[in-house]
């Protein structure tokens, strides 16, 4: 098969040969339009939550990191391995593969999404306790993560067909169909929050059920797409017996990569706790703050899908030097963006924080975290976008470890600020800026450990797992097919 000329279809083509920058724009766009009506919908509601209270609004702030370790953790890890694991299957011409993948993708989203719904339900209360949620803010954070979590399978389907479809290069329809979604539910939150019409007034429970219609919409509309046949991966109605194999080949990328986002929300719960002890003011002030990095992760994403792709279908036909190459290039990108709105956050913090409350006190609170930790934000999208890239190659040993130095770095920062009492606020927020440091100097350091032949690569035992060993492509020629 090494000599022979290889057909690809003509967007596998464009991921193995078009000019990187132009390529990686161009598949960037539509995700960072989603980002941008997501977080449009963000500050929509949080708005609305806002007209609820104070303490409704530290609530929800609570909830805030953890419903976005779902979105991370779905989307961006667990997502991200079954990208890979598509990508590299259509680059090392196993097309025919990505219908297993499908189902054995669905499986695992199903099951992390039941697992967490038992965790939050069953002990919200303990786990919202130890991240500083106490009172009239801990029963609104409750009556948030209740309906939410109760909803959250959905979550975890809808970013599984998405990731499978962004796997095979399509990044278009998947961000079509979740912007047409917000825009709906930036409509619906506030009916339900308040009751207008024919809708009850549900209060902050509202808003949450409204994110659960949100994702069972979304849910059916990907799913018929995959199964319209019109994609590379299709959605077979009859389930293929499962292989153990093609679980492991996708967990074995998505669980490594969830030590990220687990490690970000870690370090937000930490620094809750510390905040807590100076009342729901600075812990509130600090939830408006964060979510700017939040923002940053987000847009890192939006970049960080097409590099999955294009990295992993580089990998699986054999082109180590052009994987190499599509990494360094989006990580300059990702660290130059972060940065520049970090230091836009750091000169202007009432522009950001005015889009979420008018209230002095938290205006205050978020103006030191953001002029401590956003000026650092470009180490952050730096990491970030070299995890991604990680993912496409298979490669998630040093971005695991760097996302643990980087918790522990914060969590020293945090016991330290514990020990000083509730006036050392801001060497909590020294200790954040310094992980962000070390998670993106470990992350830049670790390309270098990439071999000639990484993991996943050409004539590798680990490829039984999709279809046998695979030879590098001597060629390429582009087809009319889909």
């Amino acid at each position: 098969m090494g000599g022979e000329r290889q057909f690809v279809a003509p967007r596998t083509g464009l991921l193995l040969q078009g000019p990187i920058l132009p390529v990686l724009l161009r598949l960037a766009v539509p995700n960072l339009l989603l980002i941008f009506v997501q977080h449009l919908v963000g500050l929509i509601e949080m708005f609305w939550v806002s007209r609820l209270g104070t303490d409704t609004l530290a609530g929800v702030s609570l909830v805030f990191p953890v419903l976005s370790l779902m979105q991370m953790m779905s989307a961006g890890a667990v997502g991200g391995g079954i990208s890979s694991a598509v990508a590299r299957a259509i680059g090392g011409g196993q097309a025919q593969m990505t219908s297993i993948l499908v189902h054995h993708a669905l499986a695992i989203s199903l099951a992390f999404g039941i697992a967490f719904s038992a965790v939050f339900v069953g002990w919200g209360p303990s786990i919202y306790h130890l991240m500083g949620g106490d009172g009239v803010s801990l029963q609104s954070a409750l009556a948030y993560s209740n309906m939410v979590f109760g909803g959250i399978a959905l979550l975890w389907v809808s970013n599984s067909m998405a990731s499978l479809l962004r796997g095979a290069g399509n990044v278009t329809y998947p961000a079509v169909i979740i912007c047409s979604g917000a825009v709906v539910l930036a409509a619906t939150s506030p009916l339900l929050i308040f009751g207008v019409g024919p809708f009850p007034r549900l209060g902050v429970a509202g808003a949450g059920l409204a994110i659960d219609l949100y994702y069972a919409v979304s849910a059916l509309l990907l799913g018929a797409r995959l199964i319209s046949g019109r994609e590379l991966v299709r959605l077979e109605l009859r389930w293929p017996a499962f292989r153990f194999g093609l679980f492991f080949h996708i967990l074995r990328v998505g669980v490594v990569s969830a030590v990220i986002g687990l490690s970000t929300t870690l370090t937000i719960a930490l620094t809750n706790a510390v905040l807590g002890m100076a009342g729901p003011t600075m812990l509130a002030g600090f939830g408006v703050g964060v979510r700017l990095e939040y923002v940053i992760i987000s847009i890192t994403f939006g970049f960080g899908i097409p590099v999955v792709a294009m990295v992993g279908t580089c990998i699986g036909a054999g082109d180590i030097r052009r994987a190499r190459r599509v990494a360094w290039t989006a990580a300059a990108i990702g660290a130059a963006v972060a940065e520049a709105v970090g230091l836009a956050a750091a000169a202007w913090p009432g522009s950001w924080l005015g889009l979420f409350t008018h209230d002095a006190k938290v205006i205050a609170a978020g103006t030191l975290y953001l002029r401590s930790v956003s000026p650092i934000y470009g180490f952050l999208g730096l990491g970030m976008l070299l995890y991604f890239a990680s993912q496409g190659a298979g490669r998630m040993g040093w971005p695991a470890a760097a996302a643990v130095m980087r918790l522990t770095v914060a969590a020293l920062g945090a016991w330290w600020s514990f020990h000083r009492g509730p006036d050392s606020v801001a060497s909590a927020y020294l200790a954040l800026a310094a992980s962000f440091i070390v998670f993106g100097g470990v992350n830049a350091w670790a390309m270098r450990t990439w071999p000639g032949r990484p993991a996943d690569g050409p004539k590798n035992k680990n490829h039984r797992d999709l279809a046998g060993p695979l030879e590098p492509q001597a060629k390429w020629e582009v087809t009319s097919s889909p």
